[in-house]
């Protein structure tokens, strides 16, 4: 009897033997060399026209004496990062080859994110990738279920650490998934003259605070960020997306550029209703598409409501401050027609690292039904009368370089098991 489908110990040890070994990403970047038009490109597409980003003269003005780039594009998936290492190394070739959990079940169900200095414009980018921990925990969705929490850390050419992210690939057994799958029907939306002026109204309250500083002392444990509105969700809002995002990890393209991606993953293209192959991706922008796969209809991205939850930070810490930590779960689907309301709280006041004045933000993305589908947490430093400037942080470990800042991350997995 065939293993593929489950999860067997053997399967579960290979994955964790590759735990910090470095391969190349599946992808290539978007932008090799991210300028001004990048940032503001990456900035609209989900909603942000903040001038620090969109505005070179205005950035001349601020704190950071030029353009910086808008956290989301600092190393989000296939964003930027030309590749360190060019091939997974001879000593782990047999290691690396194919997938342990082969057949099991992957969705992406969280990701975190560290900044530590910012992307200016035209500067060349290097990234390193790794398997960073495997986690074995039981799941209410599937029974047994293992977290395989992949690392990708960027640098720039002159070497300084600028970021991190992680994804939360949760991987099942597909027949425990489906045993155990809760449905739950979904009517899409449909808006009234009423429900629409007031999320218009809520859009014109909306503005990021700009060069006047939060200072530090200003702030306490218990403060409700202002919340920011995104919706309801249209197609187009996807098409909007993807203009600045890309076409993600599975590089779909057009035309002659389509058929030869077809060539590479014949298996991510289906036969639609007119017989021409297209991309499963598709159920994020055709109903028929996403019915098939089990949803009522479109649904966005996970990292979009990720990038949502990033802007409500910015638009409330103001130009002087630096977003250090962001994380958020993806529980359940935005579907086309929803509204999301971005939510956040201050739960903690502190000096972090010492001498960092810092607050702890618990974060959340609700929506129209009252359903919290991306809770989320934040880490902001902030400008302090007593403190001074901003200082940016270290990276994790004191990490000086890509590879340590890798084993930095895994470490620190390992010590929270």
């Amino acid at each position: 009897m065939s293993d593929a489908g489950r999860i067997t110990e053997e399967g579960f040890a290979r994955l964790r033997a590759r735990v910090g070994i470095p391969e190349p990403h599946t992808a290539p970047p978007r932008y090799l060399r991210a300028d001004t038009d990048a940032f503001r490109h990456v900035a609209q597409c989900y909603g942000d026209d903040n001038p620090l980003w969109c505005d070179p003269v205005y950035a001349e003005a601020s704190r950071w004496k030029g353009p910086i780039a808008p956290p989301p594009l600092v190393g989000g998936d296939s964003l930027i990062g030309e590749d360190e290492i060019g091939e997974v190394a001879p000593e782990h070739r047999d290691l690396m080859q194919g997938d342990p959990l082969r057949g099991v079940h992957a969705f992406y169900a969280a990701s975190a994110r560290e900044w530590w200095a910012p992307l200016r414009p035209a500067t060349r980018v290097w990234r390193r990738n790794a398997l960073v921990a495997a986690q074995d925990k039981a799941s209410e969705f599937a029974g047994r279920a293992i977290h395989e929490w992949t690392a990708h850390v960027f640098r720039a050419d002159d070497g300084t650490l600028l970021s991190a992210q992680l994804r939360d690939m949760v991987r099942t057994e597909r027949a425990e998934a489906r045993a155990r799958k809760k449905e739950v029907a979904v009517e899409p939306q449909h808006w009234s003259d009423d429900e629409l002026a007031e999320i218009d109204a809520q859009y014109a309250r909306e503005a990021p605070r700009g060069s006047e500083p939060r200072w530090w002392e200003d702030v306490d444990e218990g403060d409700e960020l202002a919340p920011i509105v995104k919706g309801p969700l249209t197609v187009t809002d996807m098409v909007c997306w993807h203009t600045g995002m890309g076409m993600g990890m599975y590089q779909v393209r057009p035309l002659r550029l389509a058929w030869k991606n077809r060539q590479r993953i014949p298996r991510f293209y289906h036969r639609d209703d007119l017989g021409i192959p297209d991309v499963l991706q598709r159920v994020h922008w055709d109903p028929t598409y996403a019915r098939k796969s089990g949803n009522p209809t479109t649904f966005d991205y996970g990292r979009m409501r990720e990038t949502w939850l990033t802007h409500l930070c910015t638009d409330w810490m103001g130009d002087d401050a630096w977003l250090w930590r962001l994380d958020c779960e993806f529980r359940k689907f935005n579907y086309v027609g929803d509204a999301h309301w971005l939510r956040g709280r201050v739960v903690r006041k502190y000096l972090a690292e010492g001498d960092r004045p810092a607050v702890d933000l618990d974060l959340r993305g609700e929506n129209q039904r009252g359903d919290v589908t991306t809770p989320g947490h934040a880490t902001v430093l902030l400008p302090s009368r007593e403190h001074g400037d901003v200082r940016l942080p270290d990276p994790p470990g004191g990490a000086t370089d890509l590879q340590s800042a890798l084993i930095a991350i895994s470490e620190q997995f390992a010590r929270e098991g």
